[in-house]
C-alpha cells in the first residue's frame, strides 16, 4: 500500500464544517493527530490547543458525480473512462475508498487558521482514460482541500509517468453544510476541475490540445467514517 503523504492537509475550504466533539464522539482538548504539531494550551503558544481530534478516519469514500460536459468531452476525444483497483463507476458517478485520514479541529471563533486540518488518502484505486492502445491511470489520490488541490500518481500503460502530481483543483464555493448520518460525516458540493498540469499531460499523451485546464469533472461527496 502506498505510504500516506507526509504533509498536513488543511480542510479550510470546508467553512460549513462544524465538528463539535460531542457530535463526532471523539476525544477533545489536547488530542494531536499524526501530521499535526502537538500544541499546548499556554497563552504563550502560537498554536492553541485543538478543541477536538479524529486521529484516524476509519473508512468511507470520496465520490464524484461526473458532469455531462466532462463525459461529452471524453466522448469527443475518443476517450473511454473506467476505474482501477477498488474504485467503482456506476450510475454516472465514480467513487474511491478512503484508506487513511485524520482530522483536527480548532474553534472557528478563535484566531487560529486554518481551523480544520487533516488528510484523506485513497490508496489502490483510481480513474482510467483509454483511447486505442493507450490507457492513462490516475490513482492513489490525496485530497488537500486546504490548497484546493488533489494529488495522485499517473501511469501510462501501467508505467509510472508521474508521482504525487497535481491532478485536480477543488472549488468549495458551493459546499453544503456538514451532514451527520450514523457513523459518517458527509460533505458534498465541492466541484472538481482538471488542473493545468493534468491537462498538459493528457494532451501530450493522447496527442491533442483539446483538454483544457479548469474543465469541470463533477461534484464531489466525501463520506468519512469517523467512529
Amino acid at each position: 500500500m502506498r505510504k500516506s503523504m507526509k504533509t498536513s492537509i488543511t480542510l479550510a475550504t470546508t467553512g460549513a464544517l462544524v465538528l463539535g466533539g460531542a457530535a463526532f464522539g471523539i476525544s477533545t482538548a489536547n488530542a494531536a493527530t499524526p501530521n499535526v504539531q502537538t500544541v499546548s494550551s499556554s497563552s504563550e503558544s502560537k498554536i492553541p490547543a485543538p478543541v477536538a481530534s479524529v486521529p484516524e478516519v476509519k473508512g468511507g469514500n470520496t465520490a464524484v458525480a461526473l458532469d455531462k460536459g466532462f463525459t461529452d468531452a471524453l466522448t469527443s476525444l475518443g476517450l473511454t473512462p473506467g476505474v482501477s483497483g477498488n474504485a467503482k463507476l456506476e450510475n454516472g458517478s465514480v467513487s474511491f475508498p478512503i484508506t487513511a485520514g485524520s482530522v483536527t479541529y480548532w474553534s472557528p471563533d478563535g484566531n487560529y487558521r486554518p481551523y480544520v486540518q487533516g488528510l484523506l488518502n485513497h490508496d489502490d484505486s483510481g480513474l482510467t482514460l483509454k483511447a486505442g492502445d493507450t490507457t492513462v491511470t490516475l490513482e492513489n489520490f490525496v485530497v488537500n482541500p486546504g490548497s484546493s488541490k488533489l494529488y495522485g500518481d499517473v501511469l501510462v500503460n501501467g508505467q509510472v509517468a508521474a508521482s504525487n502530481a497535481y491532478l485536480f483543483s477543488l472549488h468549495g464555493g458551493t459546499l453544503k453544510p456538514l451532514q451527520l448520518e450514523g457513523d459518517n460525516a458527509i460533505l458534498t458540493g465541492t466541484t472538481v476541475h482538471v488542473s493545468d498540469d493534468a491537462a498538459g499531460l493528457l494532451n501530450q499523451t493522447f496527442k491533442t490540445d483539446a483538454v483544457k485546464g479548469g474543465l469541470l469533472v463533477g461534484t464531489a461527496t466525501i463520506t468519512a467514517q469517523i467512529k
